[in-house]
């Protein structure tokens, strides 16, 4: 019995010892120190004169050597530092354990940076410079307008939401004018005023109603003026001229261009303000010749006339006051392509469901307004008689 358990003894001694798990974490929190774990002695009697020994102490020094740091600085970036952790948990029993060795939190080890972060993030800069490019041409587009526009122009949807997000995320911002008047309005005169017709005016289509009215610009000299003509349905400017003299003539030249381009039938209303330019014999003459019916607002009442107004605050704001006009050849230059290029063509109204008015009058003429859910019919509030 005895010699049996001797020999049992000696068999013993000649099988490979399970490793120590405190042996483990000391060794490899050595090697995150700068210090290489396979290059301790091991204690003699332990069994390290055994081959299987060696061999797996040759394997551990073999993995040891694939870690991300080197003996003189360890391990300093977190990504390596959780890579060192994922490979040796088991060794150091735990993942706390690893982590407290190489001085790395859990919650550190844990986080992975989710793909869809990476995309989204990517996805937002994309989303950031397709703004950028159109604030370029319409610096006063804000989220709505843009969510408008790439969808009707790019074919891009994207939720108004994620729009106004990433406008603030980025610091995109849509310019607000903040302007202020010059008087163009004459009524002091002895040509008498019109009757106010738009008081709950039905607008159901086109050269139905137009309202004009005159505003300034300013060159270096001082000023010229821009007298324009806009069809009340759409909103677009048919008729338009600049000058140097407020007078009827400038009024006239836009009045008879709107003639010309639109031929409207008899009955069509004119509407503006009460100013001499509009109240003149002249200018009263040229709308009987082609059978137009004159309207003026009443007297300190613009409200009547607040489309035209807001032509001409989007002219300015995203025009006029961003150029510095010297002359008045600079203005026939500039202003004509705004009025025609831009705001006709490209910018869109959320009063006509964010189609451009020159896009509003195709669909009115294909009746196809209706089947996108717009309204065609206008009926203008009430104001003080005349």
């Amino acid at each position: 019995m005895s010699a049996d358990r001797g020999r049992g003894s000696s068999d013993d001694r000649v099988l490979p010892r399970k490793p120590d798990p405190a042996d483990c974490r000391r060794g490899l929190a050595s090697a995150v120190r700068g210090r290489d774990p396979g290059s301790q002695d091991h204690r003699p009697g332990k069994g390290a004169g055994t081959g299987e020994r060696e061999a797996q102490g040759q394997g551990r020094r073999a993995d040891h050597d694939d870690r991300p740091f080197k003996k003189s600085g360890g391990l300093q970036k977190a990504a390596d530092k959780r890579r060192f952790v994922h490979h040796h948990r088991e060794e150091f029993g735990s993942v706390s354990e690893a982590c407290k060795a190489v001085g790395l939190a859990p919650s550190s080890y844990y986080y992975k940076p989710k793909r869809d972060e990476v995309a989204q993030t990517q996805a937002d800069a994309d989303v950031r410079g397709i703004i950028e490019e159109v604030q370029a041409e319409f610096p006063f587009y804000g989220y709505r307008r843009l969510h408008e526009w790439l969808e009707r122009k790019r074919g891009i949807t994207i939720n108004k939401k994620r729009i106004l997000r990433i406008m603030n995320k980025f610091g995109l911002k849509a310019l607000i004018w903040r302007g202020w008047q010059i008087k163009t309005t004459d009524p002091d005169h002895n040509f008498g005023y019109a009757k106010n017709w738009l008081p709950g005016r039905r607008v159901t289509g086109m050269n139905q109603v137009w309202v004009a009215d005159i505003t300034y610009i300013r060159i270096l000299s001082g000023f010229v003026y821009l007298a324009a003509i806009l069809d009340l349905f759409s909103r677009r400017v048919v008729g338009w001229a600049i000058s140097a003299k407020i007078d009827a003539e400038l009024c006239l030249e836009a009045l008879n261009i709107a003639i010309e381009k639109r031929r409207p039938g008899p009955g069509l209303i004119h509407h503006s303000d009460r100013g001499v330019q509009y109240a003149c014999d002249a200018y009263k003459g040229r709308l009987a010749e082609c059978g137009v019916v004159p309207s003026m607002s009443a007297k300190g009442y613009c409200y009547d006339n607040a489309f035209a107004e807001t032509f001409f605050k989007t002219l300015k704001a995203e025009e006029v006051y961003l150029t510095e006009y010297e002359t008045i050849e600079d203005v026939l230059k500039a202003v004509p392509r705004f009025i025609e290029a831009v705001y006709n063509e490209k910018r869109i109204h959320s009063s006509l469901g964010y189609f451009s008015p020159e896009e509003f009058e195709k669909l009115a003429e294909r009746k196809q307004l209706q089947k996108l859910g717009l309204q065609p019919v206008m009926i203008l509030p009430g104001n003080p008689s005349s």
